[in-house]
């Protein structure tokens, strides 16, 4: 690789970088690919190229994942509703929402909250979250049927 191609690809990293730490920082407000895009002085098909080049997934996917790793918390503590939690993490349509949760987690989120309840009790919190923590790209195994 040639120096300048080299410093490019290093520039577009540390964009990116800055692009998943924003989605860390600001999962629960509406983001969509070409803000983030704008915002990092890429177009949007470069950004989510390079994205799931560098980590895997889509920009897209990558902020249903943390806001579904969040409503995760927000259901085992047990005092929001499903659709309360929905919002909570940004999501506009409880439909998606429900649907993404299934996906990642193996279960609904209404079933998630009956059985989750309490489940990490007296597990310390940084403990809790890796153990609890969604699969990505629609990995989670089906639920055994009775």
């Amino acid at each position: 690789m040639s120096r300048p191609a080299a410093d490019h690809r290093l520039t577009d990293l540390a964009r990116l970088r800055r692009v998943r730490d924003r989605i860390d920082r600001e999962y629960a407000q509406p983001l969509d690919v070409e803000a983030l895009a704008r915002d990092a002085h890429m177009s949007a098909g470069h950004l989510s190229r390079e994205f799931r080049r560098a980590y895997g997934e889509s920009p897209y996917s990558y902020l249903m994942t943390r806001r579904i790793e969040r409503a995760m918390a927000l259901l085992r503590r047990g005092d929001l509703s499903v659709t309360e939690v929905c919002f909570e993490v940004g999501c506009s349509s409880l439909g998606t929402f429900s649907t993404r949760f299934t996906e990642l987690v193996g279960m609904p989120p209404s079933a998630y909250r009956r059985e989750a309840a309490g489940a990490t009790e007296g597990i310390p919190p940084c403990v809790a979250k890796q153990v609890t923590r969604p699969i990505r790209n629609r990995e989670a195994p089906s639920p055994s049927r009775t």
